[in-house]
């Protein structure tokens, strides 16, 4: 077996639509993928079921694995012919010792590739509404490491002074003062204006603007810890606004539940409102054989249910394979949810509701193992569309981010999502008697809302009809108490 190759890929500052479109193909094919902290999870849900995924963060006090660890994991997967993909924030040149991994594994003769990422220097500022150069205020500008192994930046202070006039500093929180004392030492005037912006490009982010003399009371007062992005300069005076922070949804976080059965959350128009939002759980397909010989014999059943609108599309599509007419099929039909019967409908099909299937008769229940255990009497026979479970490759991931930054709301599409919450709750951090006196239930149908008063859930609220998502996501924000990111 020949050596495997190491691809350093820069995931980019935080928003998972910042990727290149070479690292999102080279996660896609990698057989092992180490990622840091500051890495999005969403990222990593382009992988292929058998990936394995190794977390390498770091955090300003203590390391979850030290870099002498990383590079004997690199070397031992590569030596095992696998391909690996380390996944860096930002860009993997900028501050990510890349260089160090890269040595580590030439030693070993192992092969790599170096995949450029958007570093968080220029984009946080960015999406704060600056840009790190302008030909009014800055016409060069200098990303700085705020720490190297001494614990302080140790640099040509006089020469940053006199040369450059826009400075990137890179998670300086700790040693902001330090930095700015020698900045006025230096000739800088207590005047100049700089702005920290924490967790750049998430949804989380938050900006606060200052001068040198008195930028460290000001972050004091708003609780900004690292990771943070220290921008100094007069450039500063151009920035008016944040076009991202003043997106109705930014700082909250969504917890968005996915029983598997394709609900269609609408996470994509709330990211674009600015929330973080977290699907869960992630779910992976099951091999399965089809009996089909239930759907040979279609035409003997007197009522079928259909559990939920995968259920309908993978059940159509083998009744097209086995090339069995459709008019075969005599029965009433029935759908577990207004979703399951539009989705009938769509195909010219009407279909009544569960609740009104009749306790007896020939009757067929087509779905997922789970969603068919339960038969409305005996002589119910089931045809098994699919089979999932829950991927817990991203549990320990999802844990971590809701331990740093807690749920705001949940999404229920159903009752089942109700129900799956729960049940699983606990194994991402989350106590289900916590969370139902004090996260927001955001129901997109009159179901999910009584399945969420049935579980006790304190603070309900259905979606109308009429109501945009992102306007009652806002108003609900705004309702709520302001709480503070770093203090929650």
């Amino acid at each position: 077996m020949g050596n495997g190759k190491v691809f350093f890929v820069g995931a980019g500052p935080g928003d998972s639509g910042l990727i290149t479109l070479k690292g999102k193909a080279l996660i896609e094919s990698a057989d092992v993928i180490l990622y840091d902290r500051l890495v999005n999870p969403r990222l990593l849900e382009h992988a292929k079921a058998t990936c394995e995924f190794i977390y390498c963060g770091k955090l300003p006090n203590r390391h979850y694995m030290k870099q002498s660890e990383i590079n004997a994991l690199l070397i031992e997967k590569s030596l095992q012919g696998l391909n690996i993909v380390r996944l860096k924030g930002g860009d993997p040149s900028v501050f990510g010792r890349v260089g160090e991994e890269a040595a580590a594994i030439t030693e070993h003769g192992i092969p790599y590739e170096m995949v450029p990422g958007i570093t968080s220097g220029i984009a946080a500022p960015l999406y704060a509404g600056l840009p790190v150069t302008h030909r009014d205020f800055a016409s060069s500008f200098a990303v700085v490491t705020a720490h190297d192994k001494s614990g302080k930046p140790d640099m040509d202070w006089e020469g940053l002074v006199r040369g450059v006039q826009t400075l990137v500093f890179y998670m300086g929180i700790k040693n902001l003062g330090y930095i700015c004392e020698q900045l006025i030492k230096n000739g800088k005037s207590p005047f100049v204006p700089v702005m920290v912006v924490q967790w750049g490009t998430w949804g989380r982010q938050r900006s606060v603007k200052g001068t040198l003399g008195d930028i460290r009371e000001k972050i004091a007062a708003h609780h900004i810890q690292n990771p943070a992005i220290i921008v100094i300069g007069d450039i500063i005076s151009f920035r008016q606004h944040s076009w991202f922070e003043e997106k109705p949804c930014i700082g909250m976080n969504i917890l968005a539940v996915q029983s598997g059965e394709e609900e269609h959350l609408p996470t994509g128009l709330l990211r674009e409102q600015g929330a973080e939002v977290m699907e869960w759980p992630r779910w992976k397909p099951l091999e399965t054989a089809a009996d089909d010989a239930v759907l040979n014999g279609i035409d003997r059943f007197d009522s079928i249910l259909f559990t939920s609108q995968k259920s309908v599309r993978l059940f159509f599509s083998r009744l097209n394979a086995l090339k069995i007419d459709i008019r075969r099929i005599r029965a009433r039909l029935y759908a577990s949810e207004p979703l399951v019967q539009a989705a009938l409908q769509e195909r010219g099909l009407m279909a009544d509701q569960q609740k009104d299937l009749p306790d007896s008769g020939r009757c067929l229940l087509i779905g997922s193992p789970q969603a068919v255990e339960a038969k409305p009497h005996p002589e119910c026979e089931t045809f098994i569309t699919h089979e999932q479970m829950i991927d817990n490759r991203f549990t320990s991931m999802m844990k971590r981010e809701i331990n740093e930054f807690p749920i705001d709301i949940i999404l229920f599409a159903n009752r089942k999502c109700v129900e799956l919450f729960m049940s699983e709750a606990k194994e991402i951090g989350i106590s289900p008697d916590d969370a139902i006196d004090h996260i927001h239930a955001v129901c997109l149908s009159h179901e999910a809302e009584r399945a969420a008063i049935e579980a006790r859930f304190k603070l309900v609220h259905v979606l109308g009809e009429d109501v945009p998502l992102e306007d009652y996501l806002h108003e609900l924000n705004t309702a709520r108490p302001q709480v503070s990111i770093a203090n929650r």
